[in-house]
């Protein structure tokens, strides 16, 4: 189960080429439920989420999902990402120390360049509640569908102009 709380980011820290970085690309197969494909770095994986289970469904302040990961070789992506619908969302992700937690900072490239969100993941549903977010995040918008990957893939640029 995936937990995990996603927000605008409304200043990019300082330094960032000290965090581990790496350079992603996916696109999508499916939205309900998720089907998608990653190369991030030299790694390609095939990833299906599910939100529509009633517990993930009942919890709208979190974005909550079933996921599973599996590998794919460089040929399978390249064969599915003719498949694809939508745009390739690119993004450099910055993994980056705060307290007990990880955030990822992505960072969009091409029709979203300009673009920041940060995702934190947590154990539980309660600790992400508790969650204080530092001072350089912005709006939370982990319970916006506007704010999926899957939808900014297919709805191209429609967030720039907010």
């Amino acid at each position: 189960m995936e937990i995990e709380k996603k927000y605008r980011v409304i200043q990019i820290p300082e330094n960032l080429d000290q965090f581990e970085a790496f350079e992603i690309e996916q696109c999508y197969l499916s939205t309900r439920p998720v089907l998608r494909i990653r190369k991030k770095n030299d790694d390609y994986i095939l990833t299906y989420k599910n939100r529509d289970s009633k517990e993930c469904k009942e919890i709208t302040d979190v974005c909550v999902a079933q996921e599973v990961e599996l590998p794919l070789t460089s040929q399978a992506y390249c064969h599915l990402k003719e498949k694809a619908d939508g745009i390739p969302i690119r993004k450099t992700r910055y993994c980056i120390p705060y307290e007990s937690y990880r955030i990822e900072l992505d960072v969009f490239h091409d029709a979203y360049e300009g673009m920041y969100l940060a995702e934190v993941e947590f154990p539980s549903v309660e600790e992400s509640r508790r969650f204080s977010p530092p001072n350089w995040f912005g709006e939370d918008v982990s319970g916006d569908y506007h704010y999926t990957n899957s939808y900014l893939a297919l709805k191209n640029n429609s967030l720039q102009e907010s």
